[in-house]
């Protein structure tokens, strides 16, 4: 259209006069530079609608989710196992009058009924697994306690999505009850509290005693580190006894004849140290033990020797099967800093006087509920001159205290454990790993 007026234009400016030539010619500019602003015009409409359509949403690139764990360990477990879709521990069938179980209607209901339970259990499990695979591999002389206490601790917190910051978050998933780093001749509740410089050292034998928990659901497992092969024989011990106690347990097993079991494993090594042959004795004093939710001690337990414990292990019972054994006495004794405590669920009702005491039980309830937990927890979350408070607790029975089990000087001790589920159907170590 633009081209036509022009042409028309061009023909009045030959047949007309001067006077209207001009006009014409006024005329012809006028309507030329509105031909010229009517192209420019369509132009800006032609670019407009360019740059509209160069400026549709592109679709969003969807963020790849990660399909394998970092080291160290920080993709949640729930993103590697989407829709609850957790591993399995091992499963084992039950013997004797309880094979029947594996493929009874009735009992695989039940089984079924229970898919919260064992989805948390799973998810725990899987952590556990991650994180301490991670350890065994990063986990070397030369490191201090609280590094190596740090490090699972805060690969845990990752791996489940909580960091146990904010009030009541440690509650929901988190650490079931603190890292255990016990050296040598201590056997169990030993974790570093602020301020400790001890060195791991090559010539330690050092249990590291992991929970983990979702839900309430802990799961509680441990395995020893030693760096020198005189060792190995005090470890193959305790691993078989474990391994033992994990077998013969089941459904109606009395739980006075799986320590017999237990002690008969253990007792069958001994082991060459410094030119000196020990044979490995089982703790007597340190048992396995029910796990209860949100309550890392039940009301049985697995003792490491024969007894005439009649106590039988029944379905949906939560076991932790640990042994320790040892080139001491096979005995141990409370020695040594405090790092361990918990609140006791059957707490007793005490006129508190103490403000600190009344504030940090709060503190307490908020935070950790009934879980285990140690002073650096308690220093994480900002808590300070916290101890004659914490102190006032325990001797009111409402906080109980775990000082570390210590052998005889001098001596070793080593540790390993898993935690079982006595399902209806079959019975599964859920802590199992290629590991041990």
């Amino acid at each position: 259209m633009a081209e036509a007026s022009v042409d028309e234009l061009k023909t009045l400016s030959v047949k007309k006069s001067i006077r209207d030539n001009s006009s014409a010619g006024a005329n012809g500019t006028a309507n030329g530079d509105a031909a010229e602003h009517s192209a420019e015009e369509s132009d800006d409409d032609g670019e407009c609608c360019a740059k509209k359509k160069n400026k549709k949403k592109k679709p969003k690139k969807k963020k790849k989710v990660p399909t394998v764990q970092t080291e160290p360990p920080s993709v949640l477990i729930s993103q590697l196992f989407p829709n609850n879709n957790y591993p399995k521990g091992e499963e084992v069938e039950y013997k004797d009058e309880n094979r029947y179980r594996t493929t009874n209607e009735e009992k695989r209901h039940l089984d079924n009924i229970n898919s919260d339970f064992l989805s948390n259990y799973r998810q725990a499990a899987e952590t556990h697994r991650q994180v301490r695979q991670w350890a065994q591999k990063n986990i070397k002389p030369g490191q201090t306690l609280t590094e190596i206490a740090n490090g699972i601790e805060g690969s845990v917190r990752r791996l489940v999505g909580h960091d146990g910051l904010s009030e009541g978050d440690a509650i929901i998933a988190g650490m079931g009850f603190p890292t255990g780093l016990n050296l040598d001749d201590i056997a169990a509740h030993y974790s570093p509290n602020a301020g400790c410089k001890t060195v791991l050292q090559q010539n330690n034998v050092m249990k590291v005693d992991i929970g983990v928990h979702v839900n309430g659901h802990i799961v509680d497992s441990a395995f020893t580190m030693a760096f020198d092969p005189m060792y190995d024989n005090l470890l193959a011990a305790v691993k078989d006894a474990t391994n033992t106690g994990v077998r013969e347990a089941g459904i109606d097993v009395r739980l006075g004849e799986l320590g017999g079991y237990i002690q008969e494993a253990m007792e069958s090594y001994e082991c060459e140290i410094n030119g000196t042959t020990y044979p490995i004795k089982p703790i007597r004093n340190i048992t396995g033990h029910t796990i209860l939710p949100y309550s890392i001690h039940g009301t049985k337990s697995v003792p490491a020797v024969k007894t005439n414990d009649t106590t039988k292990m029944e379905e949906g019972d939560v076991f932790a099967i640990e042994t320790f054994g040892s080139t001491g006495n096979g005995w141990c004794h409370d020695q040594g800093e405090v790092s361990h405590y918990a609140l006791r669920s059957d707490a007793p009702k005490v006129d508190l006087r103490l403000s600190s005491a009344k504030s940090l039980l709060s503190t307490i309830k908020k935070n950790f509920g009934t879980i285990p937990f140690c002073r650096r927890y308690l220093d994480r979350i900002g808590q300070e001159k916290y101890l004659l408070g914490l102190n006032n607790l325990v001797k009111s029975g409402i906080v109980e205290d775990y000082p570390p089990l210590v052998d005889k000087k001098g001596s070793y001790t080593a540790q390993f454990e898993h935690t079982i589920l006595l399902r209806p159907t079959v019975k599964e170590v859920i802590s199992r790993g290629e590991d041990y």
